[in-house]
């Protein structure tokens, strides 16, 4: 078997599934993308380029598709030369870059898998939780056409899937039959709990006996909750002086429109201009490679995951796999991974009052909590490693190459 996998990025979401399907099963693997060709662990890479692209003079509505039928250009471009020496059985593609719309035409024999990530909703979602940043008149129509590419993608693909059964719950009942809920699967054997984290003490200068608090976002913003974070934070500093927080990710708007509310300065920067921070013990590390971040999470004593109803951040999960006692917010995608008070700890995402309570209660009794740290990794190992959903996305790649539903 052969898989042709597509997405902008690589590794992404499919370089472990691609490398499982090479060592483990002796499948094929090509995978298209923006970065540099090559061979990676038998998976050869095939670039592609995007020539143009949605222009200050693209209606700002149709920007997203404007930008997603540049992709699949490109895709069809870098292709189209291996027209007959690629010759795939099955194409699997991150629907919303549109790169696998044009590909039919070059490999008719290969249906389509798609990853289904969000389907954007204009109200009663991520656009309208947080009342505090609402969104522009703009903005809610847009919602309705950034889904267009992610609907042609539904109709030409032979089946899709999407990480989480919140996920899945947003998209039109029509398409439902072609969709199920399968996780893209975490490596375990890397992202659990670490032996040697405690050394970072050292290496970070943390005092012995203090306490630690983690928290992770690829960028900090009203989605992921940073705001809200930092006023826990400053509560918990002004109560206990022996806590340390570890914040790991980027200055940087993944998400959303929070630098209309900014004044031009990053959305850290105005929270932090909000209020007196004690920047000695809260500690922004950038982004850390994946080892670092494993043995950041290892060592805290509490990790805080808020999000707004949108897609869960693969973070999350892995801090749970590496035995991190997780508050969350009681939002639905948090909801479906964690039971409050088994694997990790749930509470309403405007609750700074409540969170603040609760992370206190952890942090004076750490060692309480050992049977939630327990749940936590077997929570992981149990739904979300490689080896447990590894067989329902192989099984759906198999039914959609023999083209059964």
């Amino acid at each position: 078997m052969h898989v042709l996998f597509v997405h902008k990025n690589f590794p992404a979401q499919f370089g472990h599934i691609a490398g499982h399907l090479v060592r483990e099963r002796g499948w094929k693997a090509t995978f298209v993308s923006e970065t540099p060709p090559g061979v990676v662990e038998g998976i050869r890479k095939v670039q592609y380029r995007t020539t143009g692209g949605a222009t200050d003079q693209t209606h700002y509505f149709s920007r997203t598709f404007e930008n997603a039928t540049w992709h699949a250009a490109g895709v069809y471009d870098a292709l189209k030369g291996l027209r007959n020496s690629l010759a795939p059985d099955l194409i699997v593609g991150h629907s919303g870059f549109g790169s696998t719309l044009f590909l039919t035409e070059l490999f008719p024999q290969a249906p389509i898998v798609n990853l289904f990530e969000y389907f954007y909703r204009p109200h009663d979602c991520d656009m309208d939780f947080r009342p505090e940043f609402p969104p522009t008149e703009e903005d809610v129509l847009r919602a309705r056409a950034r889904n267009a590419m992610i609907m042609l993608d539904l109709e030409y693909c032979a089946a899709g899937y999407c990480p989480t059964e919140f996920q899945l719950s947003l998209f039109p009942d029509a398409y439902r039959p072609k969709l199920e809920a399968v996780h893209d699967g975490v490596d375990t054997s890397f992202w659990r709990p670490r032996e040697d984290a405690a050394a970072l003490r050292a290496e970070l200068g943390i005092p012995d006996g203090a306490r630690v608090v983690t928290y992770c976002s690829r960028g900090f913003e009203a989605m992921r909750g940073f705001d809200v974070f930092m006023r826990v934070a400053k509560r918990i500093c002004e109560a206990r002086d022996d806590v340390v927080f570890l914040v790991v990710g980027s200055d940087r708007v993944a998400y959303g429109g929070d630098l209309r509310f900014t004044g031009g300065r990053s959305f850290r920067d105005h929270v932090l201009a909000q209020d007196a921070y004690d920047l000695e013990r809260i500690r922004f590390l950038g982004n850390v490679p994946p080892d670092a971040l494993a043995r950041i999470l290892s060592l805290g004593d509490l990790h805080v995951y808020l999000t707004v109803p949108f897609v869960l951040s693969w973070s999350m999960i892995d801090a749970l796999a590496c035995g991190a006692i997780v508050l969350g917010s009681d939002t639905a995608p948090v909801r479906e991974v964690i039971r409050h008070n088994e694997n990790g700890l749930l509470r309403d995402f405007f609750d700074v009052d409540g969170l603040t309570a609760t992370a206190l209660e952890v942090l004076e009794a750490p060692e309480d909590y050992a049977d939630v740290r327990e749940a936590a990794v077997r929570t992981v190992r149990e739904r979300y490693a490689l080896e447990v959903v590894m067989p329902r996305m192989l099984a759906l790649y198999e039914r959609a190459a023999a083209g059964v539903r």
